[in-house]
């Protein structure tokens, strides 16, 4: 049975930094391609960033870009997101997910396991 559990969620201020964490267990990480996504109160779950399975090629969201890095460690199991200068419309449930092979990584039903997810909130 896969397990992905979410961690390093808070309340911060504007401009202020976090580092999630999505320890997995019951697959090898380093096989599957994984992401992050979001889901704010109302709106559909949205993409965020992605990885493939070596990590070496990562994908973002422009809302995103050049704030937050993706990021896995595949020794211990373990992706990673480092969200800087978090702005207040990125205050979400944060949620990791395991793509399924050749699926589009931007696309939530494209991954088959998610974590429970993990609250982000950035005051102003």
């Amino acid at each position: 049975q896969v397990q992905l559990v979410e961690s390093g969620g808070g309340l911060v201020q504007a401009g202020g930094s976090l580092r999630l964490s999505c320890a997995t267990s019951g697959r090898t990480s380093s096989t599957y391609a994984m992401g992050w996504f979001r889901q704010a109160p109302g709106k559909e779950r949205e993409f965020v960033a992605a990885t493939r399975g070596s990590g070496t090629i990562t994908y973002y969201a422009d809302s995103v870009k050049g704030r937050f890095t993706i990021s896995r460690d595949n020794a211990k199991n373990t992706l990673y997101l480092q969200m800087n200068s978090l702005k207040p419309e990125d205050s979400a449930v944060y949620y990791c997910g395991t793509r399924k092979p050749y699926n589009n990584y931007a696309i939530s039903s494209a991954y088959d396991y998610w974590g429970q997810g993990t609250q982000v909130t950035v005051s102003s």
